[in-house]
């Protein structure tokens, strides 16, 4: 295995800082001409503190690399891995928190 570089042992420091499961944050790190690609691996309940409300936690990690990224003049994005099943499908969860609404006043109307 290729020793760690500074921007992976910098994303899991962070990471591993913020996670109910530190022992479960790895990275893997692949380089092309896009630049760097780092994929995030967590532990599945830990989703929502590296996500964050909104996405601001996530957005936040990736502005970090980026500035360490420009450093070392190098592309580097962020790609946190959720495996196969780890959540409800978008429209499972919008059916099950939206209301039914009667557009049966829109459906007569005449633009």
């Amino acid at each position: 295995m290729a020793a760690k570089t500074s921007d992976q042992e910098f994303i899991e420091y962070i990471v591993k800082s913020i996670v109910a499961h530190p022992e479960d944050v790895t990275t893997d790190r692949t380089v092309d001409e896009m630049g760097v690609l780092l994929t995030l691996k967590i532990n599945p309940e830990d989703m929502g503190y590296v996500i964050g409300r909104e996405g601001q936690t996530a957005r936040a990690l990736r502005t970090l690399l980026k500035i360490i990224g420009a450093k070392n003049n190098a592309r580097i994005n962020l790609k946190i891995y959720e495996p196969e099943g780890s959540r409800r499908s978008h429209q499972e969860r919008s059916a099950s928190t939206s209301t039914e609404v009667d557009t049966g006043m829109v459906d007569d109307l005449k633009i």
